[in-house]
C-alpha cells in the first residue's frame, strides 16, 4: 500500500475545488453533484498514476456500489460498499440511483429545444484558454460549465478545454 498511499497524498495536494454547478429546483439552491466531485479530482489522480473506478452489484432492494482506486503499480484501495435503495421495484426505480438524467425514455419523446448558445460557448472556451492563473481558470471554468445548462456534450468540451489549459500551463513552466 506504500505506492498508492504516496500517490494519493500527492494527488490530494492538487485537487481542484468541487464547483456548485447543479441546481435543486425545489429549494432554488446550487449544490455539488457527483460529476463535479469526480471532475475536481480525476486529473490529479490520473497524473499521479491512479485510476478511479466504481463497480456495482445487484441487491434485491436496490444496488450496491463500491469505489476503488487502482495505482499503476498494481496496488489497489477499495473504499467499501454503499447501498442505494430503489424507490420503486421496477427498472426505472432501480436505475434512478445511477442515471443523473431522465432514464425512462420520456425525455426522448419530447421535442428538445436547444439549451446552449454555441456562440456564447465558443466565447467561454476561448476565455478558458486565455486564462493566466489558477483563479482565472477556476472562474472561467465555472462560468462555462454553468452555461452548458446540463448539456453533456458541452460539459465534455468545457472539461477538455480546462484540461488542455492546465496541460499547456504545465508545459510552459
Amino acid at each position: 500500500m506504500q505506492k498508492i498511499a504516496t500517490a494519493l497524498v500527492k494527488a490530494q495536494k492538487t485537487f481542484a475545488p468541487a464547483l456548485k454547478t447543479a441546481t435543486n429546483p425545489h429549494f432554488r439552491s446550487k449544490y455539488v453533484d457527483l460529476a463535479s466531485c469526480v471532475e475536481s479530482v480525476i486529473d490529479a489522480l490520473n497524473t499521479n498514476g491512479i485510476f478511479l473506478f466504481q463497480t456495482t452489484s445487484e441487491h434485491p432492494d436496490g444496488i450496491v456500489c463500491e469505489t476503488s482506486f487502482l495505482h499503476e503499480s498494481g496496488e489497489r484501495l477499495d473504499c467499501g460498499k454503499l447501498f442505494f435503495p430503489a424507490p420503486k421495484q421496477d427498472p426505472q426505480g432501480f436505475m434512478s440511483g445511477q442515471a443523473p438524467e431522465d432514464d425512462d425514455g420520456n425525455a426522448a419523446s419530447r421535442k428538445q429545444e436547444p439549451k446552449v448558445n454555441a456562440s456564447a460557448m465558443a466565447d467561454h472556451l476561448a476565455a478558458i484558454d486565455a486564462t493566466t492563473n489558477k483563479e482565472e481558470l477556476q472562474n472561467a471554468y465555472a462560468a462555462a460549465y454553468e452555461a452548458c445548462n446540463g448539456d453533456q456534450t458541452w460539459q465534455s468540451r468545457v472539461m477538455a478545454a480546462k484540461a488542455a489549459r492546465i496541460k499547456k500551463a504545465k508545459e510552459t513552466t
